[in-house]
């Protein structure tokens, strides 16, 4: 809808296309009301719902109907849990250090082990779990052996270069391999991010979706900058980055980004941040060019092209 809107209003200069109106079941704006803030302003759209048993339809102010909660996780409760588990952990860890990271969860309390990105363990109040698609095994002296089957077969299948690319556990969830490689090195991005500072899930009510993952940094001179990655083709890509671009602008506008413990010592600018679209080159959807056309002149937006090898280096290819 949004990249005919776009496309209607380039290609019509004489301006018999004014606007555009977007009619969604009532109770179903809270998502779109939200975005609509990240478009540019000459785009003029306007948003109704409609009451299909009254039959009345209702034209809505997308200010009010798109304050949705998003609240930032407190850095320090993150780097707590982190703390609480390392003992149990660290053995672990210490059988792949490359390969394995940890990942805080503060909302349920958790910490996830993962293998280049694929989850296989959990901490949840001193006890370890694990299993590939379901961690519920308690990790026991009598378990132990099977853990060790799991990160052997992830160390022969799960590596960049296995023999075997069509294995499950190659294929499984290559957007978390992606950010664990991003992560790694946050400059193959752009030379001028800070490596020092990558953050993950700090928005508490406003994870990724479809599988598009956020990962909040900052330049070297202190500008925010968003890292929005996805490893196959999906037209929610730019959307999902304005709606990520919108909430962590707020927070920055209200200071809590630096009260909550993020990226110390650091003196963050006040203008809007980066943001950038990471994906295989020949991944990015045909709509993403319009899309990107839609969205307001304040989101300074690049986007980062793979190659299609890049689980064994994530070479760049494009960068627009």
């Amino acid at each position: 809808m949004l990249c005919y809107g776009c496309g209607a209003r380039e290609s019509n200069r004489r301006g018999a296309v004014t606007g555009l109106r977007i009619i969604l079941p009532k109770n179903a704006c809270a998502t779109v009301a939200h975005r609509l803030a990240a478009l540019d302003p000459k785009l003029a759209v306007e948003l109704y719902e409609h009451d299909a048993a009254l039959n009345i339809l209702e034209k809505i102010d997308p200010q009010r109907a798109g304050n949705l909660d998003a609240w930032l996780v407190p850095h320090r409760e993150s780097e707590a849990l982190l703390a609480q588990a390392h003992s149990a952990l660290d053995v672990i860890v210490a059988g792949a250090p490359q390969a394995v990271t940890l990942h805080p969860a503060a909302q349920s309390r958790e910490v996830w082990l993962r293998y280049r990105g694929l989850a296989f363990a959990r901490w949840d109040d001193g006890r370890v779990f694990f299993g590939i698609n379901d961690a519920n095994e308690e990790l026991t002296p009598a378990s132990r052996p099977a853990l060790k089957r799991i990160l052997h077969d992830l160390e022969v299948h799960r590596h960049p270069l296995a023999s075997d690319t069509r294995h499950s556990l190659h294929r499984a969830q290559p957007e978390r391999w992606l950010e664990s490689m991003v992560r790694e090195d946050i400059t193959r991005v752009d030379a001028l991010l800070d490596q020092r500072f990558v953050y993950a899930q700090v928005l508490a009510n406003a994870g990724g979706e479809h599988g598009i993952l956020d990962l909040l940094t900052v330049t070297r001179s202190g500008r925010l900058a968003i890292i929005e990655l996805k490893a196959s083709e999906h037209i929610h890509l730019p959307l999902q980055a304005a709606d990520y671009w919108l909430r962590v602008r707020r927070q920055l506008q209200s200071g809590e980004i630096a009260r909550y413990g993020y990226f110390p010592g650091v003196a963050l600018q006040q203008a809007p941040p980066l943001v950038y679209l990471v994906a295989p080159a020949l991944r990015f959807h045909p709509a993403t060019d319009d899309l990107l056309n839609c969205l307001s002149t304040e989101m300074e937006i690049v986007r980062v092209g793979l190659a299609e090898s890049w689980r064994r280096g994530l070479p760049v290819v494009m960068r627009q």
